[in-house]
């Protein structure tokens, strides 16, 4: 029995009813529960201590990133337990802890164990195969996206844009995002981002300059930039660029 006295289902029946799955649709006042946080296209609700709901706003089919997740978690990597699938819906383990980004931004971690944990999680998930070919890439592992949970560690969260494909895209696209940061003249992160980056760039084991014209056009088309965003993507591109090839030379 789970904690709430219900009987789980069966998670390889994914489209099935669950009784933690509040009714789709339900927005504003009748939200399943407080919001933790809202994606450009998913919110997350808090249902329990225990458990999450990760919503797709505009009602997609979130059975690609459930069968994913769970593929990653059955070779274990570190991520949400996924316990149901409805629909646009995903019920999911609730994580407790701070993110890498806060536990950065609180001096809690230095810049060099972020730059090692960060690479950490692209090795071992670039060691596991995908059904689809290629290995499995995450395409938005940044400090946000890991959660420094008790008792688990460092857990790999938004697992939206994965797939399977090529290794050092992740990379690429991981150090663009910093980079970005680190471009800002106008953020408060851009230094620590541009110290991150570098520490990044000479840990990563993959070769990222190959794949790095592809991850500026994806960063370019990715609907989750807000405006002048994608105008940071050419100088951000130009600094990885030097970062990598001056750890090329080393």
């Amino acid at each position: 029995m789970t904690p709430y006295g219900l009987a789980p289902t069966d998670p390889d029946v994914p489209h099935a009813t669950h009784p933690l799955l509040p009714p789709q649709g339900h927005a504003g006042p009748d939200a399943p529960g407080p919001l933790l946080t809202a994606g450009e296209a998913a919110d997350v609700y808090a249902l329990s201590e225990h458990h999450v709901l990760r919503r797709y706003r505009r009602g997609e089919d979130a059975s690609r990133e459930f069968a994913l997740m769970r593929h990653v978690a059955a070779h274990g990597f570190p991520v949400p337990a996924v316990q149901h699938l409805g629909g646009p819906d995903l019920l999911m383990e609730r994580l407790h802890g701070p993110t890498l980004l806060q536990a950065l931004a609180a001096g809690e971690l230095s810049l060099h164990q972020g730059a090692a944990l960060l690479a950490d999680l692209h090795r071992r998930l670039h060691a596991i195969a995908a059904p689809t070919g290629g290995v499995v890439i995450h395409l938005d592992l940044h400090p946000g996206n890991v959660i420094l949970s008790e008792p688990r560690g460092p857990v790999l969260i938004d697992w939206a844009n994965a797939r399977g494909g090529a290794a050092p895209l992740d990379v690429a696209v991981t150090a663009l995002i910093l980079a970005e940061v680190a471009v800002d003249a106008g953020g408060d992160y851009s230094q620590a981002a541009r110290a991150l980056l570098a520490a990044f760039v000479g840990a990563v084991d993959e070769p990222l300059l190959p794949s790095l014209d592809e991850a500026m056009d994806m960063r370019c088309h990715d609907p989750a930039l807000v405006a002048g965003e994608c105008d940071l993507v050419a100088p951000a591109g130009a600094l990885v660029r030097a970062f990598a090839e001056l750890a090329a030379h080393r």
